[in-house]
């Protein structure tokens, strides 16, 4: 009987092991999380919008919401199903210290939990949702926020770099976390003045040093107006009161910022940087002064094309599917530029 019994245990167990593993979906109880995750994974891997060449998942509960992969058994096994599929690569490829597309496919990457301010980087947290996914990332993305100083988080860098994996900073011109204003102190027009040059100058020095390649971002969804980066604290819809008379003040602003950043990164030889453009696929406030095209520095100053693609983050949201959302915004972006895209950041929670 106890060897009848052990053996049971063994067989179960070994059921329990294939139901995560590549090719062997298992039994699960659909829900739509889970759907929307599976359905997002399928679009990816039919190929249905060409020009993405990266994914990267936001792993993390906020504001009451549930976006890690793991908020439930049914997300977690779509979530590993589909990201165990070969076509989602986890070794970024870099020619003269710029990413590029990879021929193999899609790179795998996320923002694995660094907590509620984005900047508790950890190789315990990275290995730790590499494990629940059972997939590595390519890199991983975690902000450097400005708070009341402007320093390049070389602490974070390293830890990244210690557990092999590649750093994507995400430049965040914010004194505090309130939204739906402007920052008191990181205005657009402030550093294109130079105010923060010294500060700036220090933090590209910084990058210069570091030996490995580094990815980097300024302004993270620069057309939401949940951040003050955004057109509407920095000029708005206006066309006179800055710059070309026939562009919208706000959105000119940001482009003249992001450039003056790059100008100075540039300068100080930090050739190791591959610079995002990220948006979200919907804009804030629906406006045509507020379009994405009006934010773009250029391709002179861009190597990649960044959207953030998140279904529903609280209960009451409209539920739209991961194509119907990408849908939307990919026009757009193939028009701006020639470049590759990246979903910098895609989520959905538990409903």
């Amino acid at each position: 009987m106890i060897k009848a019994r052990t053996g049971l245990i063994i067989m179960l167990a070994s059921v329990l092991v294939l139901s995560f593993s590549c090719g062997n979906k298992g039994k699960q109880q659909v829900n739509p999380k889970a759907e929307w995750i599976e359905k997002a994974f399928k679009v990816l891997t039919d190929n249905e919008f060409p020009r993405i060449k990266a994914i990267s998942w936001w792993h993390e509960n906020f504001d009451g919401s549930s976006l890690r992969i793991d908020s439930s058994e049914e997300s977690l096994q779509a979530y590993r199903q589909g990201a165990c599929d070969s076509l989602f690569i986890t070794e970024p490829v870099f020619v003269n210290d710029k990413l590029i597309p990879s021929e193999l496919g899609i790179y795998h990457a996320a923002f694995p939990d660094f907590g509620g301010t984005e900047d508790v980087v950890t190789q315990n947290r990275i290995s730790s949702f590499e494990s629940i996914a059972s997939k590595d990332i390519a890199w991983a993305y975690f902000s450097n926020n400005w708070y009341d100083e402007i320093t390049f988080p070389m602490d974070a860098v390293n830890t990244i770099l210690t557990a092999d994996r590649t750093p994507f900073i995400r430049m965040m011109p914010r004194s505090n976390f309130d939204e739906g204003g402007p920052d008191p102190i990181y205005t657009m027009q402030a550093i294109i003045d130079g105010q923060f040059d010294d500060e700036l100058t220090l933090w590209a020095t910084a990058a210069s040093s570091v030996t490995e390649p580094l990815l980097v971002e300024f302004g993270t969804e620069v057309n939401g107006s949940w951040f003050p980066w955004n057109g509407q604290f920095n000029g708005g819809g206006t066309s006179d009161q800055y710059g070309d008379s026939s562009l919208p003040d706000g959105p000119e602003r940001f482009r003249d910022a992001y450039r003056h950043i790059i100008d100075i990164c540039d300068g100080q030889g930090a050739n190791n940087i591959t610079w995002f453009f990220h948006i979200n696929a919907y804009g804030q406030p629906e406006a045509t002064w507020n379009d994405l095209e009006n934010y773009y520095p250029g391709d002179d100053y861009i190597d990649w094309l960044g959207v953030s693609v998140y279904g529903p983050q609280t209960f009451g949201e409209d539920d739209q599917q991961f194509a119907e959302i990408l849908g939307d915004v990919y026009p757009s972006l193939v028009s701006l530029s020639d470049h590759p895209i990246a979903i910098l950041e895609f989520a959905i929670t538990e409903l």
